[in-house]
């Protein structure tokens, strides 16, 4: 097997926060490479100073669908300059420079949200492997390599039986998916279309399909389309505005709705990314940290 290889060169992009900061579930590191799956493609890319490098098992005359995926193209620098001006966002920003939003096929992204209720990243990863392994197109990968599927389509998901799906640890999520794939499989909702409506329009489709809410249907609207006005609020960014916005109040979230819809400027789904994985990572090891610390002091012997 031949591998097609491209590069994209292109400053201020870190692979590794974008490919791991909870938008997309099926790149795995390997190395000094990450793999997935993009459509129909296995893919591995690998992080350079200046660049991104790309194989993938197929050949390949046309590499824009992954410059749309991975949004090299973009102004980084532009966006964060429009970020608001305060200690939060400059901490997220020093924290996660580099950070991306990807821009990801419809379909996998509302199922792999409708998934991700109350779970963690890696059970998410998870559930979205084992509906690959047991409903996706097997996809021809390099030798040696493990095998790679493309996300199943909502044609096979709606023929799958609850069962079958809760056999991939849905849980209560099960019904959510099997529901939202017969309706977009019937044409009941037109994926395709929903990138060019309107956001509160798109927004109330999405929320018709079963297991959907305003924050899953947000993500679908950022990560999926690219409407910058979505913010989702999620539990880590209920905490990160009222710890670093409110620190003395505990707005409810109708409030905190219209505050991420007036404070964080015209990229705000950009910004929502940034707080998200800062809250994830950098802020919640400082935390943990003092926390081991302070339990280190109170068992201390005298």
């Amino acid at each position: 097997m031949t591998l097609s290889r491209a590069a994209f060169y292109v400053k201020h992009y870190d692979l590794a926060l974008t490919l791991a900061s909870g938008q997309a579930f099926r790149w795995r590191r390997s190395g000094d490479a990450w793999t997935g799956v993009i459509g129909s493609r296995w893919v591995r890319l690998r992080q350079e100073p200046e660049a991104i490098r790309a194989e993938t098992a197929a050949a390949e005359a046309d590499w824009q669908w992954l410059r749309h995926y991975l949004q090299v193209e973009v102004d980084l620098e532009s966006i964060l300059t429009a970020f608001p001006d305060d200690p939060p966002m400059r901490d997220s920003v020093a924290a996660c420079r580099g950070l991306r939003l990807l821009r990801q096929e419809p379909w996998e992204c509302l199922a792999s949200f409708i998934c991700s209720s109350t779970k963690q990243i890696v059970q998410i990863e998870q559930i979205v492997g084992l509906l690959c392994r047991r409903f996706g197109q097997a996809l021809p990968v390099p030798p040696g390599m493990d095998e790679a599927c493309a996300f199943p389509t909502a044609e096979r998901l709606a023929a799958a039986s609850e069962a079958e799906l809760r056999a991939c640890k849905m849980g209560f999520r099960a019904p959510y998916l099997s529901g939202a794939a017969r309706k977009v499989a019937a044409g009941e909702v037109d994926l395709s279309r929903l990138g060019l409506w309107p956001l509160e329009e798109a927004r109330a489709v999405l929320l018709t399909l079963p297991g959907v809410g305003m924050k899953i249907a947000d993500c679908v609207l950022l990560f999926a389309y690219g409407f910058q006005q979505a913010f989702p609020v999620d539990v880590w960014i209920i905490k990160a505005l009222q710890q670093l916005y409110f620190p003395k109040r505990r707005p409810k979230l109708p409030r905190l709705r219209r505050f991420s819809q007036t404070h964080f400027g015209p990229y705000s789904g950009y910004a929502q990314q940034y707080l998200f994985h800062y809250m994830r990572t950098a802020r919640k090891g400082r935390s943990i940290q003092r926390n081991l610390l302070t339990v280190g002091q109170h068992s201390v012997e005298p």
